[in-house]
């Protein structure tokens, strides 16, 4: 089966993740399976840390843990809606809690896709790639 190819412009190296997680473990595995197919990735370990980046750069993509300390991924998201509204496309939501009813009607109304954990690398380069053959190119820029 053959890696899931990105519709991006020029490439790959030029697009831009923002990885909002808390948990080390993950975020370092999704930094390197992003990074090892030429993605620039940026790792925010919490919420408001996330929400400092977004306020100053550009990302094409942001993949956002919904359970973050400071501020959590569902205050982010919303804050994304209101101050940096070009960015909602291309969130990507994650989540370990997939049986609280919160949660699922969070991701239901977000009108995201989400990546339950433990998720593998091929599902998270397939999410990104289908997320980026849907964003009209100049997403982030």
């Amino acid at each position: 089966m053959s890696e899931p190819q990105a519709k991006v412009p020029d490439q790959r190296r030029d697009i831009h993740v923002l990885l909002v997680e808390d948990e080390p473990a993950i975020g370092m595995a999704c930094q390197r399976v992003l990074t090892g197919r030429g993605f620039k990735v940026t790792v925010a370990v919490d919420g408001q840390a996330a929400q400092s980046l977004l306020e100053s750069n550009a990302y094409d993509i942001c993949l956002l843990d919904i359970r973050t300390p400071q501020i959590s991924g569902e205050e982010l998201f919303k804050w994304i809606q209101v101050k940096r509204p070009e960015l909602v496309p291309s969130v990507i939501l994650t989540t370990g809690d997939v049986i609280s009813g919160d949660t699922a009607r969070f991701i239901q109304t977000s009108g995201r896709p989400s990546l339950p954990k433990p998720f593998a690398p091929n599902e998270l380069l397939e999410i990104v790639t289908a997320v980026l053959g849907q964003l009209p190119y100049e997403s982030g820029k």
